[in-house]
């Protein structure tokens, strides 16, 4: 079943024009909606969050010139608390995040003090808008959206011939870097090996020295890391996360949270292959305290695979929920045994159950309850069960954000991700942020580094 589009999605941006607008009968459909004993605030609602700006204040003429008086400013029919109750369970967001993101000047500024709070900041749902929650999370507990890479094997796959292009491309004096490009970026990991292993027999060289000498720079990391098995690159990016003087948190965080226990297998086993040495123990001497605890425990993959237990569910959410406020160790200490053991399916169960215990999205209370390393490594967990495509979504958009580029996060992203759900983040990309995959990559890189990205990519939305 494919995911349900959003609510809220016609709220991006800027609010345009409603079609066939009469502000006359806006105003009497106000009128009506007002009048008597109580008042229909979803009409009233729709039709305010339905209006441009200057459709609005159309309206609010329109009422002042039919009734004599300016419409909601005096009569107090309408409490603020309930219009934002009817808007979050509605639209699934909250008036004062819609108001924030289009409006702008004194004007937004007075109508975030007549609102009165976000109702999203503090995760919080009023009691009917987490029933709604709770019944989204029964949709996607049921939903089985195929999850789709952008690199395919290649048809009409011919090894000897790839591997003979190969050296011509690097041989002599120059380097033709699209060639480079369009072979190793149109084949799949597996017939990158082969590649390998034929340019071996064929010309008694190694593949990868040679591109290391050819090409340099993001290009390398990029082709270098599709060259890689998946465990190996995978286990490379942990060994360079932890050597050197600091410690890339983020990383570990990215590829422990949200690989298969399969995944996680090879990966331990790549890396004693490739270092000498268990992933545990180069976790253990590189991090501490609870973090490392989470960590080590995420390594193992040893995470249950069934699917959901009710009953067991409820209990998980339970002593989530009981976890007294300030009770920090206690509280990662619940939060690790269920997140870091439980299987995927089950945990979609009990962030259900959550919800409709507290009115809390377990998100949040985490976002707020705690802080550090242990906080990001659970909300990695707990948006990875959500849904994971958005998960790396998210990861590529801040890898782009702002004055520079994170060349390593985008390109262990595209390498890591490009057979098994790229397609995936791409459409939750365009979602979620109103641009394409493809336009955020354009915009933020260049040269055979860009061509690069963009064939990982595989075309624009």
């Amino acid at each position: 079943m494919a995911k349900p589009p959003s609510l809220g999605a016609k709220y991006r941006g800027s609010i345009h024009d409603s079609p066939d607008f009469d502000p006359n009968q806006d105003a009497e459909a106000l009128y009506t909606a007002m009048k008597g004993f109580g008042s229909d605030k979803e009409a009233i609602l729709d039709i305010i969050t339905s209006r441009s700006n200057r459709q609005r204040q159309e309206v609010c003429q329109s009422y002042k010139s039919l009734y004599g008086k300016v419409t909601m400013a005096t009569g107090g029919e309408l409490d603020m608390l309930d219009i934002r109750e009817i808007f979050r369970t509605k639209y699934e967001k909250s008036l004062y995040s819609m108001i924030k993101n289009d409006t702008s000047g004194e004007y937004k500024k007075t109508l975030l003090k007549l609102c009165g709070g976000d109702d999203d900041a503090a995760g919080q749902f009023f009691p009917e808008a987490a029933q709604v929650a709770y019944q989204m999370w029964e949709l996607s507990a049921v939903a089985r959206v195929e999850m789709k890479g952008t690199v395919r094997p290649a048809n009409d796959f011919n090894p000897d011939a790839d591997a003979k292009a190969l050296r011509k491309a690097m041989k002599g004096l120059g380097t033709d870097e699209d060639t480079i490009i369009d072979i190793i970026t149109h084949r799949s990991n597996a017939q990158r090996q082969q590649i390998r292993q034929t340019f071996k027999s064929h010309f008694g060289r190694d593949l990868m020295a040679d591109l290391k000498s050819e090409i340099s720079g993001d290009l390398a990391r990029l082709i270098l890391g599709l060259m890689m098995p998946p465990a190996h690159y995978d286990a490379k990016q942990l060994k360079k996360a932890m050597e050197g003087a600091g410690t890339d948190e983020k990383t570990l965080i990215e590829i422990l949270a949200t690989r298969t226990n399969a995944e996680i297998r090879a990966i331990n086993e790549a890396y004693k292959e490739d270092y000498h040495k268990s992933l545990e123990d180069a976790i253990s001497s590189d991090t501490s305290g609870h973090f490392r605890r989470i960590l080590i425990s995420l390594a193992t993959g040893n995470r249950e695979e069934g699917g959901e237990n009710l009953d067991q569910a409820r209990e998980d959410a339970q002593e989530i929920a009981d976890t007294p406020s300030g009770d920090k160790t206690s509280l990662e200490t619940r939060f690790m045994t269920i997140l870091c053991t439980r299987s995927y399916p089950h945990l979609r169960r009990v962030f259900q159950e959550f919800i409709k215990m507290t009115n809390y999205d377990v998100e949040h209370t985490i976002k707020k309850e705690m802080s550090g390393d242990v906080r990001d490594a659970f909300v990695a967990i707990v948006q990875s069960v959500k849904n994971k495509p958005l998960f790396f979504a998210d990861k590529l958009y801040k890898s782009m954000k702002g004055a520079g580029t994170d060349e390593k996060t985008l390109t262990r992203i595209m390498v890591s991700r490009s057979e098994i759900d790229l397609l995936n983040i791409r459409r939750e990309f365009i979602e979620k942020y109103d641009k394409s995959l493809h336009q955020a990559i354009e915009g933020d890189t260049s040269g055979d580094f860009l061509k690069a990205l963009l064939a990982l990519c595989g075309g624009e939305d």
